[in-house]
């Protein structure tokens, strides 16, 4: 079923980037999800810089899920 949006959705290309880092002598992955800058900058965008998110999966509906927590 696909949603009826029924406003305007302003959309950009992002990226799912991993950054391995070395910390001692063990390497980690470090991910992170590319925003475009004219969505980030954009007056409707949710968050702010260093907002704390809640990340979930909707497995159902092959979706993540990002909401500002408090």
């Amino acid at each position: 079923m696909t949603p009826n949006w029924d406003y305007t959705m302003i959309e950009g290309k992002g990226a799912f980037i991993n950054r391995p880092t070395r910390t001692g002598k063990k390497l980690y992955d470090k991910f992170f999800i590319y925003v475009p800058t004219e969505l980030a900058r954009d007056s409707s965008f949710p968050f702010k810089t260093n907002d704390e998110l809640k990340i979930r999966i909707d497995q159902k509906n092959r979706r993540l899920i990002l909401e500002k927590t408090g």
